[in-house]
């Protein structure tokens, strides 16, 4: 079950694989590809070779690091990561999305907004529970829930399909999060999908 943390840096990263992230995703909205570059170097010595590292919007950063990369809907360089030979998620709010994103060889989804959230402003509006199974039913591929996910709800997008959640401000929940996530797969556990 995956168990997206959507960090800062290197101290953060380490904090949460050590406390049950399976991919750590490096978030760094204003700074360039050579600070990007910087501070991806540092999650990776930060984390155990088991972790996925995954950087935000920058390919090229990416593809320096040799990690994956997230793309958000608007952001360009789905062909630049294809030549580079790095994996990418999509971030999708819809089933035509999320089928789109893996037809261009998306290795996961980030679905949501599932509820609102402060953390990502221009998410669109809230999918819901509902949106968010729809999305896990039309595709193939791993989908993470993302927006609003926390300890008290990350129950329902297992139930709903997904095969993991991501989270931002629910980072300082990751042990609780990680026992939700594995008494999810406890034999007699019932999921959709």
């Amino acid at each position: 079950m995956i168990l997206h943390a959507i960090v800062a840096d290197a101290r953060m990263a380490g904090w949460a694989a050590v406390h049950g992230a399976t991919v750590v995703q490096l978030r760094l909205k204003d700074a360039g590809t050579l600070e990007r570059v910087a501070v991806g170097r540092e999650v990776l010595a930060a984390v155990d070779p088991s972790v996925i590292v995954v950087m935000n919007d920058d390919v090229e950063a990416a593809a320096t690091l040799r990690v994956a990369v997230h793309l958000g809907q608007d952001d360009p360089g789905v062909e630049r990561a294809r030549q580079a030979g790095i994996a990418f998620g999509r971030s999708a709010g819809t089933v035509e999305e999320a089928r789109e994103a893996e037809a261009m060889g998306a290795t996961y989804i980030g679905a949501g907004a599932v509820w609102a959230t402060p953390s990502k402003t221009d998410a669109g509006p809230a999918i819901g529970v509902d949106g968010l199974a729809a999305i896990c039913a039309a595709v193939s591929i791993p989908v993470v829930a993302i927006g609003g996910v926390d300890s008290s709800n990350a129950a329902l997008c297992v139930a709903a399909g997904a095969g993991g959640v991501a989270v931002i401000r629910g980072v300082a929940e990751l042990p609780r999060l990680r026992a939700i996530l594995d008494s999810a797969l406890a034999p007699g556990h019932r999921t959709r999908g």
